[in-house]
């Protein structure tokens, strides 16, 4: 009887916690969520994973740091080593190389007013920026929450491990469950804000842009825009530099790569690693169940929502200066959800006249936002 009590204290059992139990209550909703409705399933299953990890009675195993004893050193636990390319901040900069090896930034080159409605989607950040101090958090909690807005689950996590490292986990939930819920949140948004004669505006083709000129953008953008937010450069050199490997068309293995094994790779090890930010901190507080994340929760509809008012109201401004009409609903599009965003913009026009097409229009502003939200992120981190 004594060996079995010896036994049973050396499980995880004995040390089981109620927070934890109730976490695996909010797994399980994540992993429904991804694999039955589809929602994002690359990242939250990783997320999901990674939480019920961080919530077994495992930690002192998995995430112990390396240690010294009597001058013996003793390796750390698999994913504190994993953790490190959150806490170096690796894992988002190699994601935009993926990202931009993915991106074509023609439509954004061939019509450059829809850079103006990337910018605008921004007002996302920056509202809930302003708003999120009255739901109790300081202004760099705040400055990580607005990002969210941006629809950027990369720069939302950058973001917050320098500004909002307690918050990650519910920042990085946030960010990438309402990504897979912009075909549900932006449509409404965009009808309210649009006349169903707007809707049905077809834009002129855009011309075909060539090799040249999307290599001189690449290259003079990505110089231009790490000097303007150095503390953004990271990421903006990044997407830029994966994208010339695209463009430059001399370099087909290391896009394959790219686009492929390292972003793939990446993603898993950054889900895993976000995930176990869910679970408890040094404090004995727990990260993700507390009033704070229905806070996040709640700051980020209103960020998103936002976001695609902003996008939408540019391009109705934008049409009262110019003859040269602009369909707004590819102002929604502002957000770096990509290609997501611009594939709403264009579904949603598809309802009121099959035969316009929109994709290839609003994926300028749509990469626009990508270029636009690491900006936005860099200023908050340069400033606070």
């Amino acid at each position: 009887m004594h060996t079995l009590i010896e036994l049973w204290k050396t499980t995880g059992f004995p040390h089981l916690e109620w927070s934890m139990v109730a976490m695996w209550c909010v797994v399980a909703a994540l992993l429904y969520l991804a694999i039955v409705k589809g929602f994002e399933p690359l990242l939250l299953v990783p997320i999901s994973l990674g939480a019920l990890v961080s919530n077994l009675p495992i930690t002192d195993y998995i995430l112990q740091a390396p240690t010294t004893v009597n001058g013996t050193f003793e390796a750390g636990g698999l994913f504190y080593y994993l953790n490190q390319g959150i806490v170096l901040q690796l894992y988002p900069p190699l994601v935009f190389l993926g990202v931009g090896a993915l991106v074509d930034f023609g439509p954004l080159i061939a019509n450059p007013r829809t850079l103006l409605l990337g910018g605008a989607a921004q007002l996302g950040i920056f509202g809930t920026f302003l708003v999120a101090p009255l739901f109790g958090f300081d202004l760099p909690q705040s400055a990580a929450i607005g990002v969210i807005g941006g629809a950027d689950g990369p720069t939302a996590i950058y973001t917050a491990t320098r500004l909002a490292p307690d918050l990650l986990g519910a920042i990085a939930v946030a960010a990438y469950s309402y990504m897979a819920l912009v075909p549900l949140i932006q449509p409404p948004i965009m009808r309210l804000l649009t006349t169903a004669h707007e809707r049905k505006l077809k834009m002129k083709t855009l011309r075909k842009v060539s090799q040249l000129e999307k290599v001189i953008f690449s290259t003079v953008v990505m110089a231009f825009s790490v000097m303007v937010v150095p503390a953004a450069s990271p990421l903006l050199a990044m997407l830029f530099i994966g994208n010339l490997l695209r463009e430059c068309r001399v370099t087909a293995r290391l896009v394959h790569a790219a686009q492929h094994e390292i972003i793939n790779t990446v993603t898993i090890f950054l889900g895993l690693c976000v995930g176990l930010k869910m679970g408890t901190g040094a404090d004995g507080k727990h990260l993700f169940l507390n009033p704070q994340t229905l806070g996040i929760l709640v700051l980020g509809v209103i960020a998103f929502g936002v976001a695609t008012a902003g996008g939408v109201l540019m391009a109705k401004l934008m049409n009262v200066f110019s003859t040269d009409k602009i369909n707004p609903l590819i102002g929604s599009a502002g957000v770096s959800a990509v290609p997501m965003a611009a594939r709403v913009s264009h579904n949603v026009g598809q309802e009121y006249d099959p035969t316009n097409f929109l994709l290839m229009h609003a994926m300028g502003p749509n990469v626009a936002g990508v270029i636009g939200s690491a900006i936005a992120a860099g200023y908050f981190l340069a400033m606070l």
